[in-house]
């Protein structure tokens, strides 16, 4: 009994340890990546932050689909749909609410927020609304040539929204010129974005390896508190984007909400335009179930999400109404999401 308790004492520190560890791992990453973006500038580094994120996101999700058991072929759709909430609302919300507590209304670039908005709603729409209703495959699936269709739609308006926004039309995409975007530190120097560049990978692959390491603790966890096996993808997807969601709000105080909602939606983005592709692949290649398609309560709150983000980019100013709308929300889909 004794050595049992003493197992388990001990098992219960490692976890605890490993799960510190990969938090730490995770907001290294992100600060390295940081430093980088700082280096490239706008809007090079928000998309570089986002990249890194959605790796980090990426290497969960697969860890966890690897290691087998009930309920794993939602991991992906709860994931990535908890993301998109998590972001359109909670970081977006957010960052309107304070930035206009401190700054009454602040200003953003419509030309640049309404792109992102639209390549999103066509991402979510292909390939976590259409599973529902597709009829070759039983239940909220694709066939194996449709989910390869959806990871190819995906790269290909992914990668033409990274080509607008870096080299076509950049100029959308950089901060208003009312905007605090001068009051920056020095950029850093190339040698020490180097180092970050170079500390940035193995941050990742630290976050791979702890990560297999901790998906049994976490399912558990989860599953001991009577939680939901969406959970599971709202916790990795919280993980994953509190510290550029923190980057954003501290962009939004500093009156430069473009740069928030470049980080929001750029993470939105990669979130489905690179998780779906990587994700489709390894079920391809391991032969595993994948359901992508949304019920019925998280279609509504998809569609209510992408309807009040429409009027909320529509006039290139908000006011702290609109963050209150958008944190209700967020705080809607929470409350369902534990309470079904």
């Amino acid at each position: 009994m004794l050595g049992v308790a003493l197992s388990g004492i001990t098992g219960g520190w490692w976890t605890a340890a490993c799960g510190a560890t990969l938090v730490a791992c995770v907001l290294a990453a992100v600060h390295h990546a940081e430093v980088v973006a700082h280096r490239t500038g706008e809007p090079f580094g928000t998309l570089i932050l986002a990249v890194a994120v959605t790796i980090i996101e990426v290497a969960l999700i697969v860890s966890l689909m690897l290691a087998g058991g009930d309920g794993k072929e939602l991991l992906a759709r709860d994931t990535v749909f908890a993301a998109i909430m998590i972001v359109c609302n909670g970081v977006v919300g957010l960052c309107v609410l304070l930035g206009g507590i401190r700054h009454g209304a602040p200003k953003f670039r419509v030309e640049g927020t309404n792109p992102a908005l639209t390549v999103l709603a066509a991402l979510a729409t292909l390939t976590l609304v259409l599973p529902t209703f597709t009829t070759s495959s039983p239940g909220p699936t694709f066939t194996s040539a449709q989910l390869q269709f959806a990871g190819l739609c995906s790269l290909v308006l992914y990668g033409t929204f990274v080509f607008i926004q870096t080299v076509r039309h950049r100029d959308y995409f950089l901060p208003d010129a009312g905007s605090n975007a001068d009051e920056h530190a020095a950029p850093p120097t190339g040698r020490a974005a180097l180092w970050s560049c170079v500390l940035l990978i193995l941050s990742l692959t630290a976050v791979v390896s702890l990560a297999k390491i901790l998906s049994p603790a976490i399912e558990h966890a989860l599953n001991g508190i009577g939680a939901p096996r969406s959970a599971v993808g709202v916790a990795i997807a919280l993980l994953v984007l509190l510290p550029e969601g923190l980057a954003a709000v501290r962009a939004a105080l500093a009156n430069r909400l473009q740069t928030s909602f470049n980080l929001a939606l750029g993470s939105a983005l990669a979130s489905i335009g690179l998780t779906i592709p990587v994700v489709a692949m390894v079920a391809i290649v391991f032969a595993l179930p994948l359901s992508l398609g949304l019920g019925p309560v998280e279609l509504v709150l998809l569609m209510l999400t992408l309807g009040v983000s429409i009027l909320t980019f529509a006039t290139g100013r908000t006011t702290l109404l609109q963050g209150v709308v958008h944190l209700v929300i967020f705080a809607a889909y929470i409350f369902l999401t534990l309470v079904p």
